[in-house]
């Protein structure tokens, strides 16, 4: 993949992440500010466990896409680098097929696969 593409792709990826962190976020707020409105007895509350389990989702897909962010970050830093596309763990090329499919891996497939026993 040459880098023209990576960086397409890479913008691609972070612009995506951007949208759905503000979609999540806004949602967060809005189950925040609902659950202010209604009865905060969450144990008393018939459905205060699935508010408080659906907060908590949120929260981690917030979270999860932040991470994402970094990640992007930092792989337009391994394209400015010269270094996009070598794998992290041990410097052999990362596959254009695994870059098309995560365009901000570190490592190559066989690195990235848990070791076998």
């Amino acid at each position: 993949m040459d880098d023209d593409a990576a960086r397409d792709r890479l913008d691609a990826e972070r612009e995506a992440t951007l949208r759905r962190l503000a979609s999540l976020t806004e949602d967060f707020d809005a189950m925040v500010a609902a659950s202010r409105d209604t009865n905060a007895d969450d144990e008393h509350d018939p459905e205060g466990a699935t508010i408080a389990f659906e907060r908590s989702q949120v929260g981690s897909l917030v979270r999860q896409a932040r991470h994402q962010l970094v990640e992007a970050d930092a792989a337009v830093e391994r394209l400015a680098a010269g270094t996009y596309g070598s794998c992290e763990s041990c410097g052999a090329p990362i596959g254009d097929g695994r870059l098309e499919a995560r365009p901000l891996a570190r490592t190559c497939i066989d690195c990235a696969a848990p070791t076998r026993r």
